[in-house]
């Protein structure tokens, strides 16, 4: 008996299944990081296609956090009438959608912030442009950016808001010590380390309050020389957790020179699927909190022997939305052969241009 179309919660959050839509970039929102139609339209898709829980692409909490063009943005109060009419087409679509919250930090697009980007460190071997090393008053300014943007969520009707600590975004530098080299209550040992996520997440549970789900995204370990290691985030994790976090999404790998490790490419058998699973298992014996796994789901036969011998509590895929946003209906269905994404991430070139992300392949492959 399966238990992906199980019902369930999330401090309060009523989920129709165990599947849960994982925050990417869409390069659908405008210049200024303004909500748009057709973002709207995406979000109303994978909400009429059955996903469970929607993460909404990683929104930039400050200006200067920005990571890449048409993203989406929560900065400014002047963004929220756009993101309430996308909460709002979401919830008349039967979903429930969280905000992921996010600061590019040493990833930050200067061209398109017109900013040197700041980062816990300088750690100029990842970079080609200068970095300007946070002072702590920087750190205290971008905190209170999480919780200003946060409650943008909230009166925004987001059912919720994740924090972005993965990939290498700005949480993830910190928690890296590749990227943090501080020598102060910031840098160090993974409990110093870890400060500015814990605070982070103190500063969104003060302005949004016990009731409302915050989540977290976090890697499991960096794979990059003197990344994160597996005990550092279960430290880290159990940290989260003492205060206040509602559930943990763990993926892993951090984006340097373009690419994230373990490769998201060429997943054509079961076997090279949930490969952060091994880490999910230690994560499970020691935090209490509902696990979201992430990492190169594709089948609904895999989905279900992780949810059934308790190795997560929701499934997280990202890219087989991209092509099908009505997977979880077809699963749901009975047809359950395995997603149509190839994962050749063909997905995100027209992102680039400005058209936004969609299947590059479907459509080559539907052209006479």
């Amino acid at each position: 008996m399966t238990k992906l179309f199980e019902r369930s919660t999330i401090n309060g959050m009523e989920l129709a299944n165990r599947f849960v839509r994982s925050a990417t970039w869409e390069g659908m929102a405008a210049d200024d990081g303004g909500c748009t139609p057709k973002l709207i339209a995406l979000m109303t898709a994978l909400a009429k296609g059955g996903v469970g829980l929607i993460i909404s692409s990683h929104a930039y909490v400050s200006p200067e956090g920005q990571a890449a063009p048409w993203q989406l943005g929560a900065y400014s109060d002047d963004l929220v009438p756009g993101l309430e009419a996308m909460t709002k087409a979401v919830h008349e679509s039967g979903g429930k959608i969280v905000m992921q919250l996010s600061h590019g930090g040493f990833f930050a697009n200067a061209k398109q912030t017109g900013q040197t980007p700041m980062a816990p460190s300088e750690a100029a071997e990842f970079a080609k442009s200068p970095r300007k090393e946070m002072t702590v008053d920087d750190i205290r300014d971008i905190v209170k950016s999480y919780g200003a943007a946060a409650k943008r969520a909230q009166n925004a009707g987001f059912d919720g808001v994740q924090i972005h600590a993965a990939h290498g975004y700005l949480l993830s530098q910190f928690l890296s010590p590749a990227f943090n080299r501080r020598n102060d209550a910031y840098g160090g040992n993974i409990r110093h380390r870890a400060r500015a996520a814990v605070e982070v997440l103190q500063q969104i549970r003060q302005v949004v309050g016990r009731e409302y789900p915050v989540l977290v995204k976090m890697n499991c370990r960096d794979f990059i020389e003197n990344g994160l290691v597996v005990e550092e985030s279960l430290e880290v994790a159990a940290m989260l957790v003492s205060e206040g976090i509602d559930a943990i999404e763990l993926s892993g790998g951090i984006l340097v020179g373009g690419k994230l490790s373990p490769s998201r490419m060429g997943i054509k058998s079961e076997e090279k699927e949930a490969y952060f699973q091994d880490d999910a298992r230690a994560f499970k014996k020691k935090v209490n909190v509902p696990l979201i796994l992430i990492g190169g789901n594709r089948s609904y036969q895999v989905a279900d022997r992780l949810i059934n011998e308790g190795i997560a509590d929701y499934i997280s895929m990202s890219r087989p939305f991209i092509r099908e946003p009505d997977l979880i209906n077809r699963w749901q269905a009975g047809d359950l052969s395995k997603a149509a994404c190839v994962s050749d991430n063909m997905c995100f070139k027209p992102g680039m241009k400005g058209e936004g992300i969609y299947c590059l392949t479907e459509e080559r492959e539907r052209k006479p």
